[in-house]
């Protein structure tokens, strides 16, 4: 398998911790996003939608997606399990992560997308130059704000996330929590769970990744 990944952007991160947590180690080439490598003929051709991660499997499949790559690597790796067991577990492990790529990490991409100078024309990733939109950045603040309510609620309810034991799941949410810095968003003093959740997960050497 070959990886194509960005040390500093938070979706191939996703996929970065979720290999450290299989054990695995891969080929590994770094596009570098703030170079604009993503958007080179070489990469085209491995991936026209010009975002990482990608994920080149032995069979030759370009998986372009972190929904796409961790179902191969849970399929061809389940130990650890990282995506649940039975069916209750698969089923939380999905709703779990859809909600934190929802509610978490689509609006602190808008808000950073739609407000830094530096992506001007870049409101979305991808071939399309986009202009930005100064009230999606608002929007995206609020909504990020409301998404750490979400998660002390949960966190109130369960260790983690989706189910008793650590998943992908959390392993989404955290990219994002942590993410959020760059819209100068931290974990509220009113939500304890949430930062105690998060300091756990930060003591994984998957964390350091």
């Amino acid at each position: 398998m070959i990886f194509y990944d960005c040390s500093t952007a938070p979706s191939p991160r996703r996929a970065r911790m979720f290999l450290a947590e299989k054990g695995l180690t891969l080929e590994t080439h770094d596009i570098s996003l703030a170079h604009g490598a993503q958007h080179s003929e070489a990469f085209h051709k491995i991936n026209p939608r010009a975002t990482v991660p990608v994920l080149v499997t032995d069979a030759g499949s370009v998986l372009t997606e972190n929904l796409a790559i961790a179902t191969y690597v849970e399929a061809t790796h389940p130990e650890p399990p990282l995506m649940g067991t039975t069916p209750d577990e698969k089923a939380n492990v999905m709703m779990w992560t859809a909600i934190a790529e929802q509610q978490g990490g689509m609006p602190i991409a808008e808000a950073l997308r739609n407000s830094h100078p530096a992506m001007k024309n870049r409101a979305l990733p991808g071939p399309l130059d986009l202009a930005q939109i100064p009230e999606l950045a608002e929007r995206g603040l609020k909504r990020a704000e409301a998404f750490f309510d979400t998660l002390e609620a949960r966190l109130g309810e369960s260790d983690y996330l989706a189910t008793n034991s650590f998943t992908l799941a959390d392993i989404t949410a955290y990219v994002f929590v942590d993410f959020a810095r760059v819209i100068r968003l931290r974990i509220p003093e009113a939500c304890p769970k949430t930062q105690a959740w998060f300091d756990k997960i930060s003591a994984r050497p998957s964390a350091a990744l």
